[in-house]
C-alpha cells in the first residue's frame, strides 16, 4: 500500500463527507461519542499493557489517569451538546434586524498525539472535534508504538474512515499529512514541532491549536504552607517521571526556605521511590527512549560542570533508561537545565532576595504553559499575576486549573495557541459564524 495515495483517498472522502457531517444533529453526535466511550472502556486492559510497554508505567498503576479526562469530557459533551449547538442571539446596535452567532464545524481536522500521554492527549482533543461535527484524521505518536497500535485499533473499531481515520508512522507520514489542506490542525507537542506545524498550516491558511509547554515555575513566598508546597511540587515534578508539559520545571523561593524545602522534598521522594537507599525504578515511568535519556542526563552534567550541586539523586542507568529524582542547587541561570524544558525527573531550586528577580527570569524564558504560586498572601498572588504571563495558573496546588473543565486550557505564545476542555473546546473546534438578518 502506498501511504501517500491512501492518505489522499481518505482525505478526499472526508472532504466530501464534511458537508454531510456538518448537518448532523446533537443526537447523532451523542451517539458517536457514546460509541467512542464504549470502545475506550473495552480496551482498558490493552491500553494499560501498551503504556507499560512504551513508558514503563507500573503495571499495577490504574489506567484511569489516561482515560479519566477523556471519559469525563465525553460525558460532559453528551450532557451539554444540545445547549452548545444552539445559536447565540446578539443584541443589535440598530433597529430593523436581528443578529446571532452559529457554531459550525471547521471541516476536516488533523490531530497529532504526543508520546508522553499517548492515549489521553490523542483522544481528549477528539471529543470536542466530534461534538462540533468535524471529520478527523488522527496521527498517533511513533515513539510509543504499542500505544499507537491500540489507539489505531480503537479508532478503526469505533468510526467509519470517512468520519474519523487514523494513520500510524513516523515523521514521513506526518509530513505527508501536513501537505494536505486541512481546515484545522491540533498538535500537542514541543515548541519546535509547533513551529513546523504552524508553517505548514500557513500554506493553506488553516487554523491551529497548539498545546506546547515551556518552563513552568513554582514560586513560593515566606508565607507558603511548606507541607502543601512540597507535596504538590514533588508530585508535579515526578508525574510520568517528569515527562509532562505542566511539570514544575524549577522552584523559586526565598533563601531562608531553601534547606527546609529540600529536606522535606527528599523525604517525600524517598518514601515514594526508594526502599531505604535503593531506588526502585518500577515505581514510576522510565524515560521514553535513549535519546531523551541522554538529553536529560546531559542537562544534569552541564549544570554540574557549570557549578551546580546535586543535592539529591542524580544517578542514571542507561540500560533501563532510568534517572533518579534529582534536586539541583546553585544552578547558574544560563545552564541548559534552566534554559530548556526539562521533561525528566530533575528539579532545580533557585533562591531570590527580591521576587522581581524571578519575574525577570520568567520574562526572558518565554511564557510558560502553567504557573504554580504558593502563598497565604493574596497580595503576593496578585503581584505575581500582574508581573508575569502564562497559559494558566494554579494557586497553592499543582496544575489544579488543568482538570477544572469549566476553565479553558491552553498556552500563550511559546507555550501554545488556542484553548480546549468543555465548551471551550467545542468553540475552539467550531467556526463562530456571525449572522445578521434584516427584518
Amino acid at each position: 500500500m502506498n501511504i501517500e495515495s491512501e492518505i489522499d483517498r481518505v482525505f478526499t472522502l472526508q472532504q466530501v463527507h464534511q458537508w454531510h457531517l456538518r448537518t448532523s444533529t446533537a443526537e447523532q453526535r451523542k451517539d458517536r461519542l457514546r460509541r467512542f466511550r464504549e470502545v475506550l472502556v473495552k480496551y482498558e486492559t490493552e491500553i494499560r499493557d501498551a503504556l507499560t510497554s512504551d513508558l514503563g508505567r507500573p503495571a499495577e498503576e490504574p489506567v484511569t489517569f489516561e482515560l479519566a479526562v477523556t471519559l469525563a469530557d465525553i460525558d460532559e459533551a453528551i450532557e451539554n451538546i444540545d445547549e452548545w449547538m444552539k445559536p447565540v442571539p446578539v443584541q443589535t446596535s440598530a433597529p430593523g434586524g436581528q443578529a446571532y452567532m452559529v457554531y459550525e464545524p471547521r471541516g476536516v481536522v488533523l490531530v497529532f498525539g504526543p508520546w508522553n500521554f499517548p492515549i489521553s492527549l490523542l483522544f481528549t482533543p477528539m471529543v470536542p472535534m466530534i461534538a462540533a461535527g468535524n471529520c478527523i484524521i488522527a496521527k498517533p505518536n511513533e515513539l510509543t508504538p504499542a500505544s499507537s497500535a491500540v489507539a489505531a485499533k480503537i479508532i478503526r473499531e469505533t468510526f467509519d474512515e470517512h468520519e474519523v481515520a487514523v494513520f500510524e508512522g513516523g515523521v514521513d507520514v506526518a509530513n505527508i499529512l501536513l501537505d494536505r489542506p486541512f481546515d484545522h490542525i491540533f498538535l500537542t507537542g514541543s515548541p519546535a514541532v509547533g513551529k513546523i506545524v504552524m508553517t505548514a498550516a500557513a500554506k493553506h491558511l488553516a487554523s491551529v491549536t497548539l498545546e506546547l509547554g515551556g518552563k513552568c515555575p513554582a514560586i513560593l513566598d515566606d508565607s507558603a504552607n511548606l507541607d502543601t508546597a512540597v507535596s504538590e511540587i514533588g508530585m508535579g515534578r515526578m508525574t510520568n517521571n517528569g515527562q509532562t508539559c505542566l511539570c514544575v520545571d524549577y522552584v523559586a523561593l526565598p533563601e531562608a526556605l531553601r534547606d527546609q524545602f529540600v529536606r522535606a522534598l527528599e523525604n517525600q521522594w524517598r518514601d515514594n521511590f526508594y526502599d531505604g537507599e535503593t531506588f526502585i525504578a518500577n515505581r514510576n515511568s522510565r524515560m521514553v527512549n535513549s535519546r531523551n535519556f541522554l538529553r536529560v542526563k546531559g542537562y544534569i552534567d552541564d549544570a554540574v560542570a557549570r557549578g551546580a550541586r546535586v543535592a539529591f539523586g542524580g544517578n542514571c542507568n542507561a540500560e533501563n533508561l532510568t534517572i533518579e529524582p534529582t534536586i539541583l542547587l546553585d544552578t547558574p541561570l544560563d545552564a541548559l537545565v534552566m534554559q530548556e524544558e526539562i521533561f525528566g525527573p530533575v528539579l532545580p531550586i533557585v533562591t531570590y532576595r527580591d521576587v522581581s528577580e524571578v519575574y525577570s527570569f520568567i520574562r526572558k524564558s518565554g511564557k510558560p504553559l502553567g504557573m504554580n504560586i504558593f502563598s497565604e498572601r493574596h497580595e503576593f498572588v496578585e503581584d505575581v499575576l500582574r508581573n508575569t504571563s502564562s497559559g494558566g495558573v494554579s494557586v497553592n496546588g499543582w496544575a489544579r486549573n488543568w482538570p477544572e473543565s469549566h476553565l479553558p486550557f491552553g498556552g500563550v505564545n511559546t507555550s501554545g495557541i488556542g484553548r480546549y476542555h468543555s465548551v471551550h473546546g467545542f468553540r475552539e473546534l467550531s467556526h463562530e459564524r456571525a449572522v445578521f438578518e434584516v427584518i
